[in-house]
């Protein structure tokens, strides 16, 4: 190692030569590089929309989703399948594995669906296979994270929300992973033996009233607009008032 070092000192020009051709070759190759400010990064992922006017999420779920899920089972390198059960449509996203051919996955995803298209109704629409594109849309996504507690981080997340809507050439802000509220029911044997009510008509009572019914549409020349036959429960005070039973002028309420 000591022999190195003296050589390099009793040689100073010859290194400092090298050293200012690497730098200038270094320069050069940096210059000459192809760069773009945009790249076109492949993204793993597969989008699938299958449209039937005036289903609901519900139905969608079976009626859509579930034949497609089934078949997409089958495609070698998927990672992970995301389902979503929408009024009028269902949609599902699926998710490859990093080294995967992104042409290759398409064509996997539209054969599955073709499979699939036969226990669709007859009146789904085409359905519309997405190459999900980064240069394709102009999307930034933030990501929050930290110790805070769930429900300051999802607050810190709203109003975020609002500032970034509030710039210019923002069109839309959109938060996603915020946790659902839900209204735990807890049953008193005692009462339902009391009134004569079974845990049957308790459950057909919940979900028959939790439902955004689709009521067809209004064409008003310029647009058109959906109107719903709004059910859904929205506060412990909404399932409390549910009508269980009635007897004459009596109601029994949940």
């Amino acid at each position: 190692m000591n022999g190195l070092i003296d050589g390099a000192i009793g040689r100073a020009r010859m290194v400092l030569a090298i050293l200012i051709v690497a730098l200038l070759a270094g320069g050069l190759t940096y210059m000459e590089l192809p760069k773009e400010a945009d790249p076109d990064v492949p993204i793993p992922y597969v989008g699938i929309t299958i449209p039937l006017e005036g289903v609901s999420p519900e139905d969608a779920e079976r009626l859509l989703i579930r034949p497609v899920e089934t078949e997409l089972q089958g495609i070698e390198g998927v990672k992970q399948i995301d389902s979503f059960a929408l009024e009028g449509a269902g949609q599902i996203i699926v998710e490859f594995e990093v080294s995967f051919d992104q042409d290759q996955a398409v064509l996997d995803v539209k054969d599955k669906v073709d499979l699939a298209e036969r226990e669709f109704p007859e009146e789904t629409r085409e359905p519309v296979i997405t190459e999900i594109n980064a240069a394709l849309f102009p999307i930034l996504a933030i990501n929050l994270y930290g110790s805070t507690p769930e429900r300051g981080l999802y607050s810190l997340a709203q109003n975020l929300r609002e500032e970034l809507e509030g710039l210019d050439g923002v069109l839309e802000a959109r938060l996603q992973g915020d946790r659902e509220e839900v209204l735990e029911i807890l049953v008193d044997p005692v009462k339902l033996e009391t009134y004569n009510i079974s845990y049957q008509e308790i459950f057909q009572t919940v979900s028959s009233n939790n439902r955004l019914v689709p009521a067809g549409r209004i064409d008003m020349g310029e647009g058109r607009f959906a109107i719903k036959v709004p059910g859904l429960i929205k506060s412990a005070e909404d399932a409390f008032n549910l009508p269980v039973k009635s007897s004459g002028d009596a109601v029994i309420t949940l």
